[in-house]
C-alpha cells in the first residue's frame, strides 16, 4: 500500500482482467513491508514522524486506489467504494496514539466522499472494526470472526444508504 504507482497499476491491471472493477474494498493490512516496523505509541510521545507513515499507510493509500477506479464508476453510474480500519477512528485508544489519527483522517475522507457522491448510483462508506479477526490475538481484546463481519459489508453495498457502521461485540 505505500507503493502508490504499482497499487494503481495493479487495480487498473484487475479493471482489464475482470472487465472492470464494481466493489472497492479497501483494508491495508500492516503485516508486511516497511509499516511493520513502526511502533505504535501513546498521544503524549507521539512525533509527527510516527503519524506520517500510517497517513502515508491508510489515508493515502485510500485516495490512490479510489483516483484509480472512481472514474470508470462516475461512467458507469455505479459502483461501492468500502473502507476499513480499527474503531480507534471512533473512539480512540491511547495505545494506538499514532494511529488513530490517521485512522480518523480516513474516516473523515470517507464521509466526505460519502456525501459528494450521493446521489451518483456510488456509495462510499466506512467501517470500523472493534475486534480482532479470529484467534490470535491479545486476550484483552474481544474477538470475531470474519464470517460474522463479512454480512456488514454486504449490507453497505445492498442497502447503499449508511455512510458508517462499527463493528464490536
Amino acid at each position: 500500500m505505500l507503493d502508490h504507482d504499482a497499487l494503481t497499476q495493479a487495480l487498473k491491471d484487475a479493471a482489464t482482467r475482470f472487465g472492470g472493477i464494481d466493489v472497492l474494498e479497501h483494508s491495508p493490512s500492516p503485516g508486511n513491508g516497511s509499516i511493520s516496523s513502526m511502533t505504535l505509541t501513546s498521544p503524549s510521545q507521539t512525533s509527527p514522524s510516527d503519524v506520517q507513515g500510517w497517513i502515508d499507510f491508510l489515508l493515502h493509500s485510500a485516495i490512490t486506489a479510489t483516483q484509480a477506479v472512481l472514474p470508470a464508476m462516475r461512467e458507469a453510474g455505479t459502483g461501492t467504494l468500502l473502507f476499513t480500519n480499527g474503531a480507534g477512528s471512533v473512539d480512540p485508544i491511547p495505545m494506538l496514539g499514532n494511529v488513530n489519527p490517521a485512522q480518523a483522517a480516513l474516516r473523515n475522507w470517507v464521509l466526505n466522499l460519502h456525501k459528494e457522491l450521493a446521489g451518483t448510483g456510488i456509495q462510499a462508506a466506512h467501517v470500523a472494526i472493534g475486534v480482532w479477526i479470529g484467534a490470535g490475538g491479545p486476550p484483552e481484546i474481544p474477538t470475531a470472526e470474519a464470517e460474522d463481519i463479512a454480512p456488514l459489508y454486504w449490507d453497505l453495498h445492498t442497502q447503499r444508504d449508511e455512510a458508517e457502521r462499527v463493528f464490536t461485540v
